[in-house]
């Protein structure tokens, strides 16, 4: 079994990391990420950069889909060569995934249009400009489509993607090997859960954080 990663520049590297170490787990598959070009891909950090081992052109029939988001999906809402890349993969794929804003770019592609997703709770809007129904859960599966709010949902959406293809023995086994057992210091991981002033400062930065303006 394939599994495709995608990068593009200004990724965020936990959405991409994340399925990489629950589903990179799985026996007998192939996990690859992928660009439009081979060669280091620089995260929105600008100080970690992931190799892709193939372009996209390279695997054009993987298993399993995974795109990322990061403040770098928003110019990719244009990129034909992307788009086209994720609807001929999703022609043949047996899932097809994203984490954070990578939702958008599969709606953009115009593969979850009528169907239920979720994004980084500050993009859920977004979705809905694709007909989408934008819903806040942390995981969300609507046909073959698996869909992960925002960053650190991705170790989720990989082990549920797990349970899927192994089933429950195999993904709790990833899930305890990687000791992911989630006790963060604070309550605030979610808009209804963090303080209202949090709340607004995250908002008002939303324009940097989704990529729509440049953060120098």
């Amino acid at each position: 079994m394939q599994f495709a990663i995608v990068l593009y520049d200004r990724f965020t590297a936990l959405d991409a990391v994340g399925p990489y170490e629950t589903l990179g787990r799985l026996p007998d598959c192939e996990l690859v990420f992928v660009a439009e070009e081979r060669g280091p891909v620089r995260s929105d950090s600008g100080n970690l950069a992931l190799i892709a081992d193939k372009t996209l052109a390279e695997v054009p029939n993987p298993d399993v889909v995974v795109v990322p988001g990061g403040p770098g999906q928003t110019p990719q809402m244009e990129n034909k060569a992307l788009l086209d890349w994720i609807r001929a993969a999703d022609a043949t794929s047996t899932w097809t995934t994203s984490v954070c804003t990578g939702s958008l770019l599969l709606a953009a592609a115009g593969l979850l249009e009528g169907r239920r997703a979720t994004s980084h709770w500050l993009a859920l809007d977004e979705l809905r400009k694709f007909g989408v129904e934008p819903t806040g859960e942390r995981v969300v599966t609507d046909g073959k489509y698996v869909t992960a709010a925002g960053v650190s949902s991705g170790i989720d959406m990989g082990l549920a993607l797990l349970g899927h293809l192994a089933g429950d023995f195999v993904a709790q086994a990833v899930q305890l090997g990687i000791e992911y057992d989630p006790q963060p210091p604070y309550d605030a991981g979610a808009p209804h859960k963090a303080p209202a002033d949090v709340v607004e400062m995250l908002r008002s930065m939303s324009r940097f954080i989704l990529g729509q303006e440049p953060t120098t």
